[in-house]
């Protein structure tokens, strides 16, 4: 099962009112597994950055002023992505700005149905708690101590250890896409190749010798219960 962690950094918070993408950081994972495959881009909003946005991300004008736009790499993303179930903290926030930047470029929109949000799953486990990334990492123990602020790619990172905890923990990810009844992952059973002998050994006894161990258990054991389930009688034993 391939699923893609992902998140995003922006100029705000309203992507209906000209707010735009200027990071997206994704993390693969393979049941449940990091693959090794990452997607990460800065992206030039072509607009202003806000202080309130900036002092959450750290990333300037200036900084992304070079970098390139939506348009040139929405496809590498969205090939990325593609058929992937996408595990996202909060994730309305996300899939809402990358749907907009999909549609003012003609491209299909996110599928709800891929959509994993990490935040409702917190909620539900954890009701009544903090659940922002960092209070999650704190309940979980898993370092954070590297986000000192908000950056797609680290966070993508984090979140998938998060992720991995909400579904119950290291152990999950030996499921090897198997899943129970119930929908939930379970256990593979292992397959073991057992190779066949060409020729089978030659037995080591010999007919004499099979006999004279039916004579002595026959004769040295006193009734032994096993006798009765054959219908061997002591007068036949002898």
């Amino acid at each position: 099962m391939r699923e893609i962690v992902l998140d995003t950094e922006t100029t705000g918070v309203e992507p209906n009112s000209g707010d735009r993408i200027v990071e997206i950081g994704c993390v693969e994972l393979v049941n449940h597994c990091p693959s090794g495959r990452t997607f990460h881009v800065y992206i030039n909003p072509e607009r202003s950055m806000p202080v309130e946005a900036f002092n959450v991300h750290g990333l300037s004008e200036e900084f992304l002023s070079d970098k390139p736009v939506f348009a040139s790499v929405a496809q590498e993303f969205a090939d990325f992505i593609a058929g992937a179930k996408l595990v996202i903290h909060n994730a309305a926030f996300d899939v809402g700005f990358i749907n907009m930047e999909f549609k003012r470029l003609g491209l299909p929109p996110v599928e709800q149905a891929l959509v994993v949000d990490t935040l409702s799953m917190a909620r539900r486990r954890h009701p009544g708690a903090s659940n922002s990334l960092d209070a999650l990492c704190s309940r979980y123990g898993i370092d954070n101590s590297r986000r000192t602020k908000h950056g797609a790619l680290l966070d993508s990172e984090i979140l998938a250890e998060v992720y991995i905890e909400l579904i119950g923990g290291k152990q999950a990810s030996l499921g090897l896409g198997v899943e129970t009844a119930a929908g939930r992952p379970g256990l593979a059973a292992p397959v073991l190749e057992r190779p066949q002998r060409l020729r089978p050994l030659a037995p080591r006894l010999d007919e004499a010798a099979i006999a004279a161990h039916q004579a002595f258990i026959l004769g040295s054991l006193k009734a032994p219960l096993w006798k009765s389930y054959l219908g061997i009688t002591d007068e036949a034993a002898q």
